[in-house]
């Protein structure tokens, strides 16, 4: 199962220059459900004008060199480490999902536009592609059902679903029905085969459809959020946020008494 392209068999009731109009469609949707949530909630006009505010409000200059290594950093550590998430289990949950989520997409896109039909796929892309599914089911899951603020802070139950949710689950549901679709593909059991390729798909359009209604365009916002956020703390801005505090308040021996449950 872990070594066969999935999409070689698909290949013979599904021509590939179907699958790659789908993917270019996929593609299209996401682009276009960013632009209409960026016009609809201004984000754009927001970062530019909240950008100039702080470029008024600055302390001194920062170089070019070091706008791009605070760049750099920035991505090396906030976004590709999601440094954001202090505790270990959320941070752990999303680093498995998003790297799950890059390796999954990745791999299926060269498997589709480039061993399409291909028998002699090498067999590291079909690996691959199952454990970056894999590891996003363990990280989405892992989320849903233990780590989720209104869940775990607030006591809402696990299975209340709002629109927010859309992107996590469509997400999850992806990774698995893609990983049933080629493990009943393996063992030639035609009518789940065909069941859970409808339902890979039909996540598909829902995941890359819906960026419009969920999280999704959030995951391109959140890296430009981190870099201005640096660099106005480099060029003395802070955000309209006053300086630290010399000296850290003492909460005392308390505090460390339970772990927050708070975010």
């Amino acid at each position: 199962m872990l070594s066969i392209n999935p999409f070689v068999e698909l290949s013979t009731f599904i021509s590939p220059i179907a699958m790659q109009v789908f993917v270019l469609v996929m593609v299209a949707l996401t682009v276009g459900g960013t632009v209409l949530d960026m016009i609809h909630k201004k984000n754009a006009k927001y970062f530019f004008e909240n950008s100039n505010k702080l470029k008024k409000s600055a302390t001194r200059h920062v170089p070019a060199g070091e706008k791009v290594a605070i760049i750099a950093k920035t991505l090396a550590n906030d976004v590709a480490t999601s440094a954001e998430f202090c505790g270990f289990k959320r941070r752990m949950a999303h680093l498995l999902g998003m790297y799950g989520t890059i390796i999954f997409w990745v791999t299926s896109v060269i498997m589709i536009f480039s061993y399409p039909t291909s028998t002699s796929t090498p067999v590291l892309y079909p690996v691959l592609w199952h454990i970056g599914a894999f590891m996003t089911c363990l990280g989405g899951y892992w989320f849903w059902f233990f780590l989720r603020v209104d869940v775990r802070s607030e006591g809402n139950p696990w299975n209340r679903i709002v629109m927010a949710d859309l992107f996590v689950l469509a997400l999850v549901s992806t990774s698995t029905f893609g990983l049933l679709w080629s493990f009943f593909q393996s063992i030639n059991s035609v009518g789940l085969s065909s069941l859970f390729l409808f339902l890979f798909i039909s996540s598909n359009v829902v995941l890359f459809g819906g960026v419009y209604w969920s999280k999704f365009a959030h995951m391109f916002y959140k890296p430009g959020a981190a870099i201005q956020k640096h660099l106005a703390e480099a060029d003395g801005s802070r955000d309209f946020l006053p300086e630290p505090a010399d000296k850290p308040k003492q909460y005392g021996l308390g505090i460390k008494r339970s772990e927050p449950q708070n975010y």
